[in-house]
């Protein structure tokens, strides 16, 4: 097991059972249904990743660098792509204009996804176990 790997996804899930309930108990009433939806992507991204991750640790016999890559992306993702959301989601909050900088920034979070799955998969061919 990669304790990295875990340690990484333990601190995730924490933040995403709390990301998920602030949204549903602070910001529920303060939100545009609109943005109650970005944060509620957010939220499930956030938590789809941290459970890759926690899957990637403690069950895929696999080691490397393509796993090292793969938990890369899914943690980079979940940074810029759900932190961008919640970002973008909480503008009407913080009375702020800055979807044309944050704006960009999710689509690369979900690259980083895409680019972690990927090396999951050239792990997983690779290796003959697997």
């Amino acid at each position: 097991m990669n304790k990295r790997i875990i340690r990484t996804a333990a601190i995730f899930g924490m933040l995403a059972v709390a990301m998920g309930a602030f949204g549903a108990h602070a910001l529920k009433a303060r939100l545009s249904p609109e943005a109650l939806g970005l944060w509620k992507t957010a939220v499930e991204y956030h938590f789809y990743h941290t459970l890759a991750l926690l899957l990637l640790a403690a069950f895929f016999k696999l080691k490397g660098r393509l796993i090292n890559a793969a938990s890369y992306g899914f943690t980079f993702g979940i940074i810029f792509f759900s932190g961008s959301l919640y970002l973008l989601a909480l503008r009407e909050v913080f009375n702020a204009d800055y979807g044309s900088i944050l704006g960009p920034v999710t689509p690369f979070g979900g690259l980083l996804f895409i680019a972690g799955w990927f090396c999951l998969l050239l792990a997983a061919l690779k290796n003959k176990n697997a």
